[in-house]
């Protein structure tokens, strides 16, 4: 165990117990899940930092919409503001650019509450963003993603490692679905510890790379043509950024991380700018998500950043899963 996560670990023990306890009190009745009048799809993890879950929202909802269901996304909106057309954040921004305009939102801590408006105007079927721990809304399909590249954030709770819950917790997930990598024994084998749920695997996939300036058009840009490259961002697991970036042929020559999220200030922008220059960049590279939460005009370096999907191993046979999941489920409760 590292200093700081030995310093920090007695403070696991009141939010190990918290955990526990509300748990508990969701299995034994105490606390009651509300239920939606539609089917609801929850895509989530056990541990903080990015698994994928923004790509995987992103492909459920397309796959209901191409299915031609009537679909909502239900997500916190954290970090967001409020715009013109309502309440957003950079990765509703993303979502609704890359889906359009026929799939709704529901946007808000309380998703039970911002789903009722959507579901009187008919939606019926609801892709709960982040929702493993969000136990408040009953769903129908559990989907829990882990990271192959750091599956369980440590082995330790929040606040010393990176898991929101025990492993333990698994046991209510109806799929599982191990990210950035195509076969994991290892981690498999953990995951048979607490689980029995199908296990799928899923990959980032490069769509394109264009200049920030052409969000809405361009062409792409071959990896191999760009030079040395400076990368940054203010994402959930930016050392798979990094990762990505060098499996798809981006000769990166240096990056700086930022906190999810991250609002880039004219002040980081020069950090930016001055850390590539030394790192003789020619050019600077991030996130989709990131070009919502920074202003071009503070960087005198072009800015490129990387449109992803994600690749689903056995897609029918995973999209065969979620909708049985979710037809087990609601003839259960019929029979209640």
């Amino acid at each position: 165990m590292k200093l700081g996560e030995a310093i920090l670990w007695p403070l696991t023990i009141p939010y190990g117990a918290a955990t526990s306890l509300r748990s508990a009190a969701y299995g034994v009745g105490v606390l009651r899940a509300k239920p939606l009048k539609g089917k609801v799809i929850s895509v989530g993890n056990l541990t903080t930092g990015g698994t994928g879950k923004t790509p995987m929202v992103m492909w459920i909802a397309d796959r209901l919409q191409r299915d031609g269901k009537r679909a909502a996304i239900l997500t916190r909106g954290y970090r967001g503001k409020e715009s013109p057309t309502g309440a957003t954040s950079d990765e509703v921004d993303l979502l609704r650019s890359r889906l359009g305009d026929s799939i709704e939102f529901g946007i808000g801590a309380d998703r039970f509450a911002s789903s009722q408006e959507l579901a009187k105007r008919g939606v019926e079927w609801f892709v709960l963003d982040d929702g493993f721990q969000h136990r408040q809304l009953a769903r129908d399909a559990d989907i829990v993603l882990i990271d192959a590249t750091n599956p369980f954030g440590g082995g330790h709770l929040l606040p010393a490692g990176r898991l929101r819950e025990p492993r333990s917790a698994l046991k209510r997930a109806d799929l599982v679905v191990i990210t950035r990598s195509e076969h994991s024994p290892a981690v498999e084998a953990a995951i048979r510890r607490d689980s029995a749920a199908p296990i799928f695997y899923a990959q980032t996939e490069l769509l394109s790379i264009k200049r920030a300036s052409e969000t809405s058009g361009g062409e792409s840009a071959a990896a191999s043509a760009l030079g040395k490259v400076f990368a940054f961002c203010g994402i959930g697991n930016p050392n798979a950024f990094l990762s990505d970036l060098q499996r798809w042929g981006v000769n990166v020559c240096g990056h700086l991380f930022f906190r999810d999220h991250h609002k880039f200030t004219a002040k980081d922008a020069d950090a930016i700018v001055i850390n590539a220059k030394a790192a003789d960049a020619s050019v600077l590279i991030c996130t989709e998500k990131d070009l919502r939460n920074l202003e071009l005009a503070h960087f005198d370096l072009p800015v490129l950043y990387c449109a992803i999907s994600l690749r689903i191993d056995r897609e029918n046979d995973f999209w065969s899963a979620i909708m049985t999941a979710a037809s087990r489920r609601t003839a259960f409760q019929e029979h209640r």
